[in-house]
């Protein structure tokens, strides 16, 4: 069976859970990292040297690094569906995913990190607001992008949908002010309507002690999903 080693709102865990739920693929989440634990043993190390999440095993083989992970699955479990069949299709899908890590998530990880992760007196106002215009500027390209297609690659829902999917929930749900982008909207609607995305990337995040405790312990009890 399929291991998946990371926590379950991690933002960098959150894609490849989202990826092994939209194949349907039955997997153990194994509950690492933060209060967790278990990164700094030998026999995580095996798995990721880096001592990071997320990381996968299938059967003998282990791999780390979340895009990698994404477009392994995507590969060997969803050929011609989230991998499309398609060359220039696939070439669109990859483009989009390295331009998440390398333009869309800075921005959006930190303002997330200013505004969610910040007690509401120790924010500061003037880094808040230039990040909301940095996010919203690069997120302005995307939404030029999906002017005329329904997903980042097509038509069709793929795997390079999912990295900005998962971006795309922290942009809209922090407090900062945004633009109208009615392409990006209409494209995040989307996904809201895939259960998968509900369930796996909609998930709560906030800075109360208590919150986030009941959240590990909801995470203890999802230890096989």
């Amino acid at each position: 069976m399929l291991e998946i080693w990371g926590r379950p709102y991690s933002s960098n865990v959150i894609p490849v859970i989202w990826t092994a739920n939209e194949l349907g693929l039955d997997y153990t989440l194994q509950l690492a990292g933060g209060s967790f634990g278990k990164l700094d043993t030998d026999d995580y190390a095996k798995i990721n040297p880096n001592r990071m999440i997320p990381a996968i095993r299938d059967g003998d083989f282990a791999l780390w690094e979340s895009h990698a992970i994404v477009r392994f699955l995507s590969r060997k479990y969803g050929p011609g569906t989230l991998c499309p069949a398609d060359l220039q299709a696939l070439a669109v899908a990859d483009q989009w995913m390295d331009w998440s890590a390398s333009r869309a998530f800075p921005p959006v990880i930190q303002l997330f990190f200013a505004t969610v992760r910040t007690a509401a007196n120790k924010r500061d106002p003037g880094r808040i607001n230039a990040l909301a215009q940095e996010a919203s500027e690069v997120m302005r390209l995307l939404d030029a992008h999906l002017a005329n297609r329904s997903f980042v690659a097509g038509e069709a829902f793929t795997m390079g949908d999912i990295p900005l999917g998962c971006v795309a929930y922290r942009y809209y749900n922090v407090e900062a002010e945004r633009p109208a982008l009615p392409h990006l909207e209409a494209w995040y609607q989307r996904l809201a309507e895939r259960p998968a995305y509900r369930r796996h990337v909609m998930r709560f995040f906030g800075t109360n002690s208590d919150e986030w405790q009941a959240l590990e312990r909801e995470s203890a009890s999802e230890g096989v999903l």
